[in-house]
């Protein structure tokens, strides 16, 4: 299973905003990808167009809501724009201000048909005065502490100023974009067609195999694995229960075997104390390896992700 930390809550988020399931593609168009900085640690896509009824998106809905989100949720909301028609992608960016920072920074586009000129008389008549960077103007979302700019009319950046200059100044070439990030780009090509996906660094798949493994991360063999992660892709899909895809690139077959063994290792002993429910769903959850990537699969029905929800198994995740 996966670390809330690391990318659950932020999958959680994003479908937590959508509110629905998703079916279709969600791909970023180039102004959106040349305004994602090139120290991304996470970019996460859903797909807002395609959607339908799911109890397990609306039972997530009521279990968990990651509150440092619901600032980007009331963003949206005083943008002026209908989250539920006018948007078609929605996209969240976690990535390192600067090249040597550990800090984190997060970010948000949305991409869809906006009437850009219906929103800004918006702003007009809330007397809200935009600041102007080069040829960007970014308004401040009254009462949210955060700002939004149109990049173009079908694109939106918007989160707190400091990060909106950030990736407005990705998208200038003032800074290096995600364009020149060779190994996130080619992430990025193994699941941009699925209607829920996500992307992680070197640092981001590091991270999250450390909290996923818990006590068992604390072996001298982890510590040799976890150096030669590379990165990690994975894919959600909503329309039928709750499906999860999971791949970590190694470059490495023996690396790649050995976190399998280790994951195995570490479900095997989740299992002695779990209940009916979660032995259920850790014998749902595969994993294999091949030509140095780790896969992770796991599939549930409605019911069972309900039950899922419910468990002491889904609350260690969230801790």
């Amino acid at each position: 299973m996966t670390s809330v930390n690391a990318i659950l809550k932020v999958s959680i988020a994003a479908i937590l905003l959508s509110g629905v399931p998703l079916a279709g593609a969600a791909q970023l168009s180039t102004d959106a990808r040349s305004a994602i900085p090139h120290d991304v640690q996470q970019l996460l896509v859903v797909d807002y167009k395609a959607i339908q009824n799911s109890t397990a998106a609306t039972s997530l809905r009521e279990r968990v809501m990651p509150p440092e989100l619901k600032p980007f949720e009331e963003a949206l909301r005083k943008s002026g724009m209908d989250d539920n028609h006018d948007v078609d992608q929605l996209a969240f960016v976690l990535f390192r201000p600067k090249d040597t920072s550990d800090q984190l920074a997060t970010v948000g586009i949305a991409q869809g048909q906006f009437a850009v000129q219906d929103i800004l008389a918006s702003f007009r008549k809330q007397k809200l005065k935009p600041a102007v960077v080069r040829t960007n103007r970014i308004y401040p979302l009254a009462k949210t502490g955060m700002v939004a700019c149109f990049v173009d009319p079908s694109t939106m950046v918007f989160g707190t100023t400091d990060a909106v200059r950030a990736a407005l100044d990705a998208r200038d070439g003032v800074t290096a974009s995600m364009l020149t990030n060779a190994p996130m780009m080619d992430a990025m090509k193994s699941v941009d067609s699925e209607p829920l996906w996500s992307i992680l660094d070197q640092k981001g798949t590091q991270f999250m195999m450390r909290q996923t493994l818990g006590s068992a991360g604390s072996v001298t063999d982890f510590d040799a694995v976890n150096k030669r992660l590379l990165a990690s892709w994975y894919s959600m899909d909503f329309q039928h229960g709750a499906k999860f895809d999971l791949t970590i690139s190694t470059g490495d077959s023996f690396v790649a075997s050995t976190l399998s063994s280790l994951l195995s290792a570490a479900i095997t002993v989740r299992k002695m104390a779990a209940s009916d429910t979660e032995k259920q769903t850790l014998s749902a959850t595969s994993i294999n390896s091949d030509a140095g990537r780790l896969s992770i699969h796991f599939a549930a029905s409605d019911t069972e992700f309900y039950a899922l929800l419910h468990s002491s198994l889904f609350q260690s995740m969230l801790s």
